[in-house]
């Protein structure tokens, strides 16, 4: 799936909130792990690792190529 960079973020601000520690326990995985897949950047040891997207820079703040949709899938549905 390939969707906007700022589709994204929209999304991640949409998000009530407690919504990230909510997504990484129900696909029990580390919360960093959840906010890197919205773009953010905590990786330090013992923290959030990659989220399986990969970032293209250009209009709109560039395209996501999304490996696994589960975060985006429980993201969208917390916002409807």
């Amino acid at each position: 799936m390939i969707i906007t960079f700022n589709e994204l973020r929209d999304l991640k601000d949409k998000l009530p909130d407690g919504s990230m520690k909510k997504i990484a326990d129900e696909l029990n995985m580390d919360e960093d792990t959840v906010r890197n897949y919205f773009g953010g950047t905590h990786y330090k040891e013992g923290e959030g690792t990659s989220a399986g997207i990969h970032i293209e820079k250009g209009r709109n703040g560039g395209y996501v190529q999304i490996d696994d949709d589960r975060i985006l899938e429980i993201a969208r549905s917390m916002i409807q």
